[in-house]
């Protein structure tokens, strides 16, 4: 199936399951300032979340983990560890947590799952290379349901 790019709110997308770029659980979620796509899911899905990912430990790059999605409208949310300890990522990252975010949707039967462009914000990646990394391993995935990768524009940005 093909992969929709569109701009807008990850949180208002009509899927079954959302992605949350994440760290990798090295720092406990509690003392992070809520920014991005954590901070929104925090702001209106609650802590809930973030105390189940916390259960996991630390994860490894490009690994991805399931939990629930608190007060959100989804099914779940998947968070991947898309930057390494020094907040950096990188195209070859993005890929791994594509692959595993679609295989976590996959294994919970997924019909569709949203993902915001994973290393393009705190991670500091180019958002093009992003982009291309993530439509290079949808295409590879081997996910059969909707895809659709959401590029946050922020209010007076022009694209």
């Amino acid at each position: 199936m093909p992969v929709s790019l569109v701009s807008g709110d990850l949180l208002n997308q009509e899927v079954d399951v959302i992605v949350n770029a994440w760290n990798r659980n090295v720092i406990p979620w509690w003392l992070l300032l809520p920014s991005g796509v954590s901070g929104a899911i925090k702001k209106r899905g609650g802590y809930a979340p973030f105390r189940e990912l916390g259960k996991f430990g630390p994860i490894p790059l490009g690994e991805a983990r399931w939990t629930s999605a608190g007060r959100l409208p989804f099914k779940g949310i998947i968070h991947v560890a898309g930057i390494n300890l020094a907040w950096r990522s990188s195209a070859k990252t993005v890929e791994r947590c594509m692959k595993s975010a679609l295989d976590l949707a996959t294994e919970h039967q997924m019909n569709s799952i949203a993902f915001p462009l994973i290393g393009a914000g705190t991670g500091g990646l180019n958002s093009q290379v992003a982009k291309a990394a993530m439509l290079e391993a949808a295409a590879d995935g081997g996910f059969a349901g909707e895809i659709v990768v959401v590029e946050f524009l922020k209010k007076g940005r022009a694209n």
